[in-house]
């Protein structure tokens, strides 16, 4: 899963943003990342989505606003990649450049709330709640020309800004690393851990990647992250455990093992450590809502 840099500058020729209803048989299978802020209405399809370091599933009327040059993918299951598969994969993707309205225009007083978005969208965030509004402007968004469509487009990014419901995706170790090393060092190992959770990953391996020794990597990793690097892997592969739960196709065991982990014991103590839920009170907590 090697990490490209699209350029989406064509399609923000003679206009400030770009709004782009996707409909393919599956999303695009490419972990990727671009200078542009990316906000997404999943409108059909479920599976898989990463963000920087954050794993979860994602399914219909989704709203996720990326930060630029935030690494992500939507994933979708398995059955949408059958030969004979009729689903279809829909999504409204609004690209947007930081400065989009002009260099200062968002230093007013009165654009506070919009400025602390596009701050918490360095790590993406996912929009929870009561968001029948939100999802109503995005749709008729794409309908709309010229100053009509710039207004609508701010009301919805209003709306955003002060809704209290939402959630941080990616961690600020990862962000703060990948900003400092871009494609090399760090960057790589967060690559090579999404792409290898799954398998076994010694300490070894990604002190390799990073062309450190493993006490110095070591190091570095916890001072960047503030945990250790097995503590890391552990959540990411807890992340995913939790995705496989959600979706309720296998087994608690069956899940153990999907995620990397090599026996029952570690998974389950490993799992309470993550969430404060032991694998069968997930299940249980998320089948009432919680």
């Amino acid at each position: 899963m090697k990490l490209h840099l699209l350029d989406r500058s064509t399609k923000l020729n003679n206009t400030s943003f770009s709004i782009r209803n996707h409909c393919y048989p599956n999303f695009l299978k490419i972990w990727h990342y671009h200078p542009e802020l990316e906000l997404v209405l999943t409108l059909k399809s479920s599976g898989t989505r990463f963000i920087g370091d954050n794993i979860e599933q994602f399914n219909v009327n989704e709203i996720i606003l990326i930060g630029k040059n935030l690494p992500h993918m939507w994933l979708n299951d398995k059955e949408y990649f059958e030969e004979n598969s009729k689903l279809m994969a829909q999504a409204i993707a609004i690209h947007f450049k930081e400065d989009f309205a002009g260099n200062t225009f968002f230093n007013m007083p009165e654009m506070n709330a919009i400025k602390k978005l596009f701050d918490n969208a360095q790590y993406g965030v996912r929009f929870f709640g009561d968001l029948s509004l939100v999802i109503k402007r995005i749709k008729k968004l794409e309908n709309l020309k010229g100053f009509d469509k710039t207004v609508s487009f701010f009301k919805i990014l209003n709306l955003l800004a002060n809704h209290q419901e939402y959630k941080l995706l990616s961690s600020m170790g990862f962000v703060n690393s990948f900003k400092k090393t871009g494609r090399t060092n760090l960057a790589e190992v967060y690559e090579y851990i999404i792409k290898n959770f799954k398998n076994r990953i010694t300490l070894e391996d990604v002190a390799n990647i990073a062309c450190m020794n493993p006490t110095a990597f070591s190091r570095v990793f916890k001072r960047v992250n503030r945990k250790t690097f097995s503590e890391y892997l552990n959540e990411v592969r807890i992340g995913y455990a939790c995705k496989l739960l959600m979706e309720e196709k296998y087994n608690i065991s069956e899940i153990c093992f999907e995620s990397g982990f090599n026996n029952i014991s570690n998974f389950n103590r490993q799992f309470k450590k993550t969430t404060n839920y032991s694998p069968t009170e997930y299940i249980k907590a998320h089948l009432r809502g919680s």
